[in-house]
C-alpha cells in the first residue's frame, strides 16, 4: 500500500527505527531521534543494495518517487544506480574544480611558456582575472552566453566598446581551450557574434605633412631630456617598427656587419618575426648609443635602471614635453606617417606593407613577398633615412 501524506507527517519515533513502506522498494525510515530518512532498496547482480534520497519532508513523497522511478529505468537498462550516483559526484566534485578562474590561470601559465610578450600577458590577465571576475568561481562548464553577454554589456555601457569585443574574444580562447582540455563541451561566446555594438574606430594621431613632420624630427633632435628617448624616437622614425618593437630591442638582435635588426617573433604583434634593414643613419645612431647600454642588454635602457626597458608612455611623454599635444601626434603614429608619405610619393604599396610588418592573410604568399621585397626594402629603407634628413631642411 502507497504511503499517504497524512501517515508520514503523523509517523512519531519509537525506541527502535521502523519503516513506513510506500512500495517498489521505496521506504521512509523513522528513526528514534525523530529523523524521516527515505532508502530505497533494490537488488542489482543478485546484490542487495540501498540508495538514500535525503530527508522526509524537505524531500517529499511525490520527489522521492520520481528518484526511486528513475532507478528503477537504470535498473531496466542493466545498469546500477548507485554506481551512477557514484560517477555523477565524482563528476560534480570534478566540475566544482574546474572553475572559470583555474582554466584562466592554466590558460596564461601556457601563454607564458609560449613566449608571449609581457604586454600581451598583462592586458589578457587584466581582461581574464579583473573584467571577468564575477565568472571567476564559476564551474566553467555551466557558464552560459546569457552571462557572459550581460557582463559584456556592463563594460560596453561605460563607453568602452572595444575592450568588451576583446575580452570577448580572451574569454572565447580559454573556453576552446578548455574544450581542448575535456572541461568543456562548447564556447558560449560564439552565440554572441554581432551581439555588441560595432568597435569604434579611432585613428592614433600622427603628422602626414612632410614640412611638419620635418620640424617635429628636429624637435626631436634637440630634446634636452633622457639621452635615451631621443634615440628611441629617431630609431622608430628610421625604422617603421612599433613603440614596444623599440623599447624592448635587445643587442644581440642586431647583426650590424649584415646591417640587418632581427626581431624575434615572440616581441612583434603578429607573432612573426620580422627583420629590419638597416639604413646608414640608423646604423650611426646605434653607433652612438651602443655605448650607453654596454652594462646590460637592452639597446635603449630605462632612466632608473640599465636592465628596465624605457616605460610604454616614455616617448609620448617626451612628445608632450617637446610640445606636440595627444591630438597632434603619438610615438605609434609615425607608422602612419611613413606609410602616407611613401604611398604619396608613388613607392610600391607591396614593399611598404612588408617595411610596416603588416601580414598578409596567405602565409604562401606572405613568405613570398617577404622575401621577394627584400633588396626593395633595403632600398625603400635608406630612401626613406634621407627623405628624414630633407624634412628637416624645408
Amino acid at each position: 500500500m502507497a504511503l499517504t501524506e497524512f501517515a508520514a507527517r503523523n509517523a512519531k519515533p519509537r525506541e527502535k527505527e521502523y519503516k513506513l513502506s510506500d512500495g517498489g522498494g521505496l521506504y521512509l525510515l523513522i528513526r528514534p531521534n525523530g529523523a524521516k530518512l527515505w532508502r530505497h532498496k533494490y537488488r542489482f547482480a543478485g546484490k542487495e543494495k540501498l540508495l538514500s534520497y535525503g530527508a522526509y519532508p524537505l524531500i517529499t513523497i511525490a520527489e522521492a518517487r520520481v528518484q526511486r522511478d528513475e532507478a528503477k529505468k537504470l535498473l531496466a537498462a542493466g545498469k546500477d544506480p548507485s554506481a551512477k550516483r557514484r560517477l555523477d559526484k565524482i563528476a560534480a566534485n570534478i566540475a566544482a574544480g574546474n572553475t572559470f578562474s583555474a582554466i584562466v590561470a592554466e590558460y596564461l601559465s601556457q601563454m607564458e611558456a609560449d613566449g608571449r610578450a609581457e604586454a600581451t600577458l598583462i592586458k589578457t590577465r587584466w581582461y581574464l582575472e579583473d573584467l571577468a571576475s564575477p565568472l571567476a568561481k564559476r564551474p566553467i562548464a555551466e557558464v552560459t552566453s546569457a552571462e557572459v553577454l550581460d557582463l559584456l554589456r556592463q563594460i560596453e555601457r561605460s563607453g568602452r566598446r572595444e575592450s568588451a569585443h576583446r575580452m570577448r574574444s580572451a574569454i572565447g580562447r580559454v573556453f576552446r581551450f578548455a574544450i581542448a582540455t575535456l572541461r568543456a563541451e562548447n564556447d558560449p561566446t560564439i552565440a554572441l557574434r554581432g551581439a555588441l555594438r560595432p568597435k569604434q574606430v579611432t585613428h592614433r594621431p600622427a603628422i602626414l605633412d612632410e614640412k611638419k613632420f620635418g620640424a617635429l624630427l628636429c624637435s626631436i633632435d634637440e630634446y634636452d631630456g633622457w639621452p635615451t628617448i631621443s634615440f628611441a624616437l629617431r630609431f622608430l622614425a628610421l625604422t617603421c617598427v612599433r613603440p614596444g618593437e623599440v623599447r624592448g630591442a635587445i643587442r644581440s638582435e642586431f647583426d650590424l656587419k649584415a646591417n640587418i635588426w632581427r626581431i624575434p617573433a615572440e616581441r612583434m604583434k603578429m607573432r612573426e618575426a620580422h627583420e629590419v634593414p638597416l639604413s646608414r643613419q640608423a646604423l650611426a645612431l646605434l653607433d652612438e648609443i651602443w655605448p650607453l647600454s654596454e652594462r646590460a642588454q637592452l639597446v635603449f635602457p630605462s632612466i632608473r635602471s640599465a636592465h628596465r626597458p624605457l616605460s610604454e608612455n616614455a616617448m609620448n611623454s617626451a612628445l608632450r614635453r617637446i610640445g606636440y599635444t595627444k591630438d597632434e601626434v603619438t610615438s605609434h603614429g609615425f607608422r602612419a606617417t611613413a606609410s602616407t608619405i611613401l604611398n604619396n610619393r608613388g613607392y610600391d604599396p607591396d614593399v611598404i606593407e612588408a617595411i610596416l610588418a603588416h601580414q598578409d592573410r596567405n602565409t604562401v604568399r606572405r613568405t613570398y613577398n617577404r622575401a621577394k621585397y627584400w633588396d626593395q626594402r633595403v632600398q625603400l629603407m635608406q630612401e626613406w633615412a634621407d627623405l628624414l634628413d630633407q624634412f628637416r631642411t624645408l
